[in-house]
Order: C-alpha cells, then structure tokens, then sequence
C-alpha cells in the first residue's frame, strides 16, 4: 500500500498471520492486497500533512474476510501523525483482498498492511 501517487513507493506485504486453525492438514494460503488485479487505490495524502512536512509509515491490521473485504481495520504502528494515520485505515477499509485459503476454501485471517507516506523532494 502507499500513499499519494507518484509520491510514495508501495512496500511488500509485512507478513500475514492465518486465522485459527480448523485442525485440518489442508494447506494454507496467505491473504493478498498487493495483487494488480485488486484495483486498488493508494490513499490519499492529506493536504495538511503535505503543507507541514509530515511522513512516515503506518501499519494496518486488517481482518480480511472470506469473501474479499476488511472486516475490521486497526493501526499496528502509528505514523505519529493522527493525518496519516486516518488516511491509510480509510483508505484499506474500502480495499478488496484475496482472501486467505485453506485447501480450496476462503477463509477469515488477519493481514499487515504497510503504508508508507512520502514527500518527493524537487
């Protein structure tokens, strides 16, 4: 994920953490956000953050659900700047996924999703 365009460079993804196991020995599979196909937008940079020089990076916890969507979203780590902050979880909140996967079967799991905000310089 990454901030505005043409101003922030996506980062991979941080790491997934599966949702509770079932007690199969199905094979498992980690959500994604990062796939081109997901469409999905970079959230906006705020104005006032531009105008005070604020950067920084904020990492989301996202419940990614079965069916594609972010059930729940909540700041890991903070920017430091509540502007950043709100802009990234907004953003995700509206995101769509590809759902984490035991053997053939979506499920619900939980996913870091960095944001990385930065002024371009010139």
């Amino acid at each position: 994920m990454a901030g505005p365009p043409a101003t922030e460079t996506p980062t991979t993804l941080s790491g997934a953490t599966p949702g509770a196991s079932h007690g199969t020995a199905s094979a498992f599979s980690a959500a994604r956000f990062d796939a081109a196909y997901l469409h999905n937008p970079e959230p906006a940079y705020p104005q006032a953050s531009r105008r005070r020089g604020e950067e920084g990076q904020v990492v989301l916890r996202v419940r990614v659900l079965a069916s594609g969507r972010a059930g729940e979203v909540e700041i890991a780590e903070s920017s430091r700047y509540p502007r950043l902050d709100h802009a990234a979880r907004q953003a995700v909140a509206e995101w769509r996924f590809e759902p984490a996967h035991r053997g053939d079967v979506p499920v619900d799991s939980w996913l870091r999703v960095p944001a990385v905000f930065r002024l371009e310089e010139g």
